[in-house]
């Protein structure tokens, strides 16, 4: 099993129970044909660079996972019928991406419990 990164971008028509309910479809898709899904992130909704189909704004999402390599190809026919999808990218990591988005995954894990820690010192000494 190869390691594999994908970002893709949602129109911005979407609410949020609908925007989650395609990040769901899709998870549970890699999920269903053998793959695991390592991190997700809701980086939510963000100016696009360019205009795509006349927007300007989109909800992003990102999906680490690990899944055979022909798993890939059904998950990217999946984001091209659904009309949702404004944009995909999927691509494997290699070992140093790899290890790169370990050590990522990790300081941000720890970044909110040093922001809370800060914060029960500086109520403590006042």
């Amino acid at each position: 099993m190869n390691h594999y990164e994908t970002v893709f971008i949602l129109t911005p028509v979407l609410s949020d129970a609908q925007m989650k309910e395609a990040v769901d479809k899709f998870t549970g898709f890699i999920k269903e044909n053998g793959g695991e899904i390592v991190n997700e992130e809701n980086w939510g909704l963000r100016k696009l660079a360019y205009p795509i189909q006349k927007k300007s704004t989109g909800f992003y999402t990102l999906v680490e996972f690990d899944a055979n390599p022909d798993m890939v190809k059904k998950l990217e026919t999946q984001f091209r019928r659904d009309e949702r999808v404004l944009r995909f990218l999927t691509f494997r990591l290699d070992k140093y991406a790899h290890a790169y988005a370990i050590k990522r995954r990790s300081l941000k894990g720890q970044k909110p419990a040093t922001t809370q820690e800060e914060v029960a010192v500086e109520t403590k000494e006042d």
